[in-house]
């Protein structure tokens, strides 16, 4: 072979190896695109279950705004409100074992 020959292999093989380099480990590589990936199916499966929270807080409120006794049964058991004329009681359990 003669060392022009030579040459152009070795610079073709090179060449082969910096292009697998930055296709294996580069930017926009193999890696970044598996790990970019998994990245936006976790967020996908996040915004799924925040769109599905949001969901059920806006039926909450469309259900406060038009029925009154949703509105007082929230706050009969989030504030302990009683209706006037209302006697309230409240039972403790003791912890004797006997």
């Amino acid at each position: 072979m003669t060392s022009r020959l030579k040459f152009v292999i070795g610079f073709l093989t090179f060449l082969l190896i910096i292009l697998q380099l930055r296709l294996w480990v580069g930017d926009g590589g193999v890696r970044q695109v598996s790990r970019l990936k998994t990245e936006l199916q976790r967020e996908t499966e996040m915004a799924h279950a925040l769109q599905e929270r949001n969901e059920t807080l806006e039926a909450e409120v469309q259900d406060l705004k038009t029925r009154l006794g949703a509105l007082e049964e929230r706050a009969r058991t989030d504030l302990g409100m009683i209706r006037e004329g209302e006697t309230f009681y409240q039972h403790a359990q003791s912890n004797d074992k006997s």
